[in-house]
């Protein structure tokens, strides 16, 4: 049995946008998202794996991150959901929960993606990711360092949910 399409109109599809690989707004991108040391961070993979951290900050943040069509929250949102369902992940993870607060979300928007993700890739998932999260919280309230203000939209609270070890200390 074959099904009618949606519309009459001809299936055609649009054109994708070029990908850009510019190495330079890849370093300013990840000094923006990370600080200004954060290259630097990259030296002892470099030792390991010559060339593959520069392949990183190129191909992804001065390529993919440079497409339109999502602004940098949006992106941020789709690297938590991604990195809490993934798994395993623990210090990816704790970074773009850093590079979240950084671009003005809140601790409560960080978490609240997290939470709505339960459903969806399992309980004790999402229950790690807000430990990452819960963890990274407070690394970043000691952190000396100062955060870029919250906007016009947002504000920050120090409060951060208390999150079980396993999901049985829930019960």
């Amino acid at each position: 049995m074959t099904s009618a399409p949606l519309t009459n109109a001809p299936l055609t599809a649009a054109p994708l946008t070029p990908a850009p690989l510019d190495r330079e707004a890849g370093y300013a991108l990840l000094a923006e998202l990370a600080g200004p040391g954060a290259a630097a961070t990259l030296g002892g993979l470099d030792a390991l794996a010559p060339g593959f951290p520069d392949w990183i900050v190129t191909s992804l943040f001065g390529g993919t991150y440079q497409r339109p069509g999502l602004a940098l929250r949006d992106r941020q949102i789709a690297n938590l959901a991604a990195l809490t369902a993934l798994g395993g992940v623990d210090p990816q993870l704790a970074d773009h929960v850093r590079y979240s607060l950084r671009i003005g979300m809140t601790r409560e928007e960080v978490t609240e993606v997290i939470l709505h993700l339960a459903p969806y890739v399992g309980l004790p998932k999402a229950l790690a990711g807000l430990r990452v999260a819960t963890a990274t919280f407070a690394e970043a309230a000691a952190d000396p360092a100062p955060a870029p203000a919250p906007g016009p939209e947002t504000s920050e609270t120090s409060e951060t949910p208390d999150v079980p070890e396993t999901p049985e200390d829930e019960a």
